[in-house]
């Protein structure tokens, strides 16, 4: 009788046009809030990098790192806040009070606040690191170990890359040291190895020719390259340098090219460039005796 009882009352639940109906707006609802959400988000996103690139692009001078940085922490925020409203929706449309769940909800974020100090302190060092400029997105830094291209800043968490490939996650709490190579202007050391036989002073004639047609060639020079002259002189060779200022992170690419260039004019104008020899002497059976004689003599 209990099964009866039991089975009609499903029929009857199954059967009610009402609840099926009511099950579908549900469900509807949940579809369109969600597909609103995810549509938001991405023409929010969508707007911020074109507002953002006209700013860079526009005739103000703006600091392009920065506002690289601003573009992507404000998609971020974006992301949270409208995803944020999409759940609330979708639970009110299951009659869920909203209002309970809210302040319930504040109350346990005090409470995780207080237990979380570190996420805090994450929070708010992030904060400063991207309020105070002191790192952007696409800057190379140094911080700890890792060196290499910041990829993402966020509020909890900065991702630097190496150039080998690996990607290191910081706490921002956890950054302390930063070396920021993409602020200033980079040097460009190069040191050139002479033979003693050479004539220096022509040597350093000719490197002055050549360093004098090098801003035509590299942009990235910003200012002429200088001789400093004899940097050091060893058992074999001579050693010359030189310096150029270029943009940041440039130095590395146009010591490249200079050594290449200035090798190929140096030989092209007869100047050695001094390599390891081996110098090979042959004595006959009978010739350290005549020479132990003439000695005695």
């Amino acid at each position: 009788m209990n099964v009866e009882k039991i089975t009609q009352r499903i029929l009857t639940v199954l059967s009610d046009e009402a609840m099926w109906i009511g099950l579908f707006v549900v469900f509807l609802k949940v579809i369109l809030i969600t597909v609103a959400a995810i549509v938001l988000v991405k023409v929010l996103r969508m707007l911020i990098r074109k507002t953002f690139s006209v700013r860079i692009k526009g005739p103000l001078v703006y600091n392009e790192r920065r506002q690289q940085t601003l573009s992507k922490l404000l998609s971020n925020v974006v992301a949270y806040v409208v995803y944020f409203i999409a759940v609330v929706s979708i639970l009110a449309t299951f009659t869920i009070d909203i209002t309970g769940l809210i302040a319930g909800a504040g109350v346990l974020g005090l409470a995780v606040g207080f237990g979380a100090q570190n996420l805090v302190r994450d929070v708010i060092t992030g904060f400063f690191i991207i309020f105070e400029d002191q790192f952007s997105v696409g800057d190379y830094v140094r911080i700890g170990i890792a060196e290499g291209t910041v990829e993402e800043i966020g509020l909890r968490t900065t991702k630097v890359k190496a150039w080998t490939g690996e990607l290191f996650i910081f706490p921002n709490g956890n950054i302390m040291d930063v070396v920021n190579f993409s602020i200033h202007n980079s040097i460009a050391v190069v040191d050139i190895n002479i033979s003693y036989e050479s004539d220096i002073k022509r040597v350093e004639e000719l490197i002055m020719e050549f360093l004098n047609s090098l801003q035509e060639r590299y942009e990235q020079i910003i200012k002429p390259a200088e001789l400093l002259g004899v940097q050091n002189l060893t058992t074999t060779e001579v050693v010359m340098r030189i310096t150029a200022e270029t943009m940041p992170m440039q130095h590395f690419a146009v010591a490249r090219e200079i050594r290449r260039d200035l090798k190929d004019f140096l030989d092209q104008r007869g100047v050695e460039i001094p390599y390891p020899r081996m110098l090979m002497v042959q004595r006959s059976p009978g010739e350290s005796n005549i020479t132990k004689n003439a000695k005695n003599e």
